[in-house]
């Protein structure tokens, strides 16, 4: 099961910006998404050392053409470029132990076909040196970006990122 969840999401983002585009008038999740009460899996632990999911989940939209776009607030565009930290369950892109390219969500995965929430609950996420996959929590750091008009309808960007403790 988790392996057809990371295909349906290397697929998405691989999809590109047609893809994503005819996607977009889809109505898409929103929020930080749904921990299971049923799931095995702990919510995250509170960290005052990292970006907080609800300064990332208040962003607003707006209709633009044919797709949603990201409204920022200022304290979430002060983020930008700069070095942060973020906490979260990984969601990799592709096959393998190690990842290098994958994404962040606010809640772990219930559904291989489902994604947790808005693309507000995601950070994509490159790293320097691969990181191993877990279920467990992961928390990175690296150059955080706000993302205005991202081909693949992602809010929010990590890269040169490195694991942290």
């Amino acid at each position: 099961m988790h392996q057809i969840a990371i295909v349906v999401l290397a697929w998405a983002l691989t999809a590109g910006p047609a893809g994503a585009q005819l996607a977009s008038p889809v109505p898409q999740g929103s929020g930080a998404g749904v921990h299971s009460p049923d799931s095995p899996i702990a919510p995250l632990p509170q960290r005052g050392d990292v970006v907080p999911w609800s300064l990332l989940t208040t962003v607003a939209t707006r209709t633009e053409k044919n797709k949603l776009v990201p409204v920022f607030t200022q304290e979430q565009l002060a983020l930008g470029q700069k070095p942060q930290r973020i906490q979260g369950f990984m969601m990799p892109l592709e096959p393998g132990e190690r990842q290098t390219h994958f994404l962040v969500s606010s809640v772990p995965l219930t559904c291989a076909f489902c994604t947790p929430g808005g693309p507000e609950s995601m950070v994509e996420v490159r790293t320097r040196t691969p990181v191993k996959y877990t279920l467990d929590p992961v928390v990175l750091e690296g150059r955080f970006a706000t993302l205005t008009d991202d081909p693949y309808g992602l809010y929010y960007r990590l890269t040169e990122a490195v694991a942290v403790k």
